[in-house]
């Protein structure tokens, strides 16, 4: 699927981050964070635990419960090498990643591999562990070296989430530039975090306690769960002149039966935590457009083109519509979940459908999440940005966060 999608040059989502904006640390406690609130133009300041109150009446609250997994390994071959493999997702895309996490003896991925020269074709990297008093073989194989697909098997019936939490580490972003602390175990992973299969946090809920999730219902509010694992891709810079012919990466998403119906029955706002749950919400629009549209959906799996929301139709749908379809297929075919691949990507001049506010982070220049926050708030990013460095926000995964509107 080809369209030409009308140009907007990256230069026009640059802007000076200096390293010392950049938190490297997480804040001493959740919601002591700063929040910058930005709404018919008008932006006032605030900290995090203030969110519940700055929120409009009866909003429903849409979190991501993707769990971060160790998916950086590092493997010692007998000559001294080193070789570094991340693991970014399944090969198996139409099985949500959650349940490859539960696999026995044998999974296949797709990774990044440093030092792949010295990673021959047809050579096995052998790796022992312990898990409790069983000595355990990792070997890992190439499928397709070209495409950097890999098998990895084990002579035990761990788990592959045991197996992983043994011998993997939890990937921080690359601009934090260090190594992982014990700090980072529990900061960089939601208080909610449930579903295996991220290999980056969804960073604006990481602002929650538990104690405000609590407070919810007793302040008018609702709130729901979503799962979109979240992909190495979201910190890729984009470095395509025209932001429409940047490579959007993929991400898996998964919706429940009862998660739709309680956005079908919502009457209030509706706030995405985070660019990731925006991200999956809208792509949950596009996917009933699809069905409705009497597209097939392929036996490999689902996959959300980026240009499909841009394609130039004669009828538009209903967001009412357009859940209600996706519920009706998967009773038809006996599913309980939509699971799907997407490639969406948010700019300006797309019309947002699941979102009158976002609560998100602050953004690295030149990104995919940065257009995104664009396409909601417009050129009025340039004044929320300059004001948050003005007064000292910490920007970043770790950093400070704000409530946007949509204008």
């Amino acid at each position: 699927m080809k369209l030409e999608l009308a140009p907007l040059s990256i230069q026009a989502f640059d802007y000076h981050l200096p390293e010392s904006s950049i938190a490297l640390h997480p804040s001493p406690s959740r919601d002591a964070s700063r929040l910058l609130v930005s709404k018919n133009g008008q932006i006032s300041h605030h900290h995090f635990y203030d969110i519940l109150e700055v929120l409009p009446k009866n909003s429903l609250l849409v979190f991501n419960n993707t769990r971060v997994i160790p998916a950086r390994i590092h493997l010692k071959k007998p000559t001294g090498s080193t070789i570094e493999l991340f693991l970014l997702k399944p090969l198996a895309s139409q099985i949500a990643t959650q349940l490859t996490m539960e696999s026995q003896h044998v999974v296949e991925w797709e990774c990044l591999v440093g030092n792949k020269k010295r990673w021959k074709e047809g050579e096995i990297l052998q790796q022992g562990l312990r898990i409790g008093d069983e000595d355990i073989q990792i070997d890992l194989h190439w499928i397709d070296r070209e495409k950097n697909w890999v098998k990895i098997t084990w002579n035990s019936s761990h788990l592959f989430a045991e197996i992983l939490n043994t011998f993997g580490q939890i990937p921080l972003p690359p601009y934090l530039g260090r190594d992982l602390d014990e700090e980072d175990q529990e900061r960089y992973q939601t208080i909610f975090s449930k579903e295996l299969g991220a290999v980056a946090a969804p960073t604006a809920s990481l602002h929650f306690t538990q104690a405000l999730l609590d407070q919810i219902p007793n302040k008018g509010h609702q709130s729901t769960f979503i799962t979109l694992h979240v992909g190495a891709g979201t910190f890729l810079p984009v470095k395509e002149e025209n932001v429409a012919n940047h490579p959007m990466h993929r991400e898996q998403l998964i919706f429940s039966i009862p998660m739709m119906e309680a956005i079908l029955k919502h009457e209030g706002p509706i706030v995405p935590v985070g660019t990731t749950a925006l991200r999956a919400l809208e792509s949950l629009y596009w996917s009933g457009v699809y069905l409705l549209e009497e597209r097939d959906i392929p036996k490999e799996g689902f996959v959300l083109a980026k240009e499909f929301a841009y394609l130039p139709r004669a009828k538009s749908f209903t967001v009412k519509e357009s859940l209600e379809k996706v519920i009706a297929y998967l009773r038809a075919h006996g599913q309980e979940q939509w699971i799907a691949e997407t490639e969406l990507l948010i700019m300006p001049g797309y019309e947002l459908h699941l979102c009158d506010a976002l609560i998100t982070n602050f953004h690295q220049p030149k990104s995919t999440l940065l257009v995104l926050i664009a396409a909601l708030i417009g050129d009025h990013w340039k004044e929320v940005y300059a004001e948050a460095q003005d007064q000292g926000y910490r920007f970043l995964s770790y950093g400070d966060t704000s409530l946007l509107f949509k204008q």
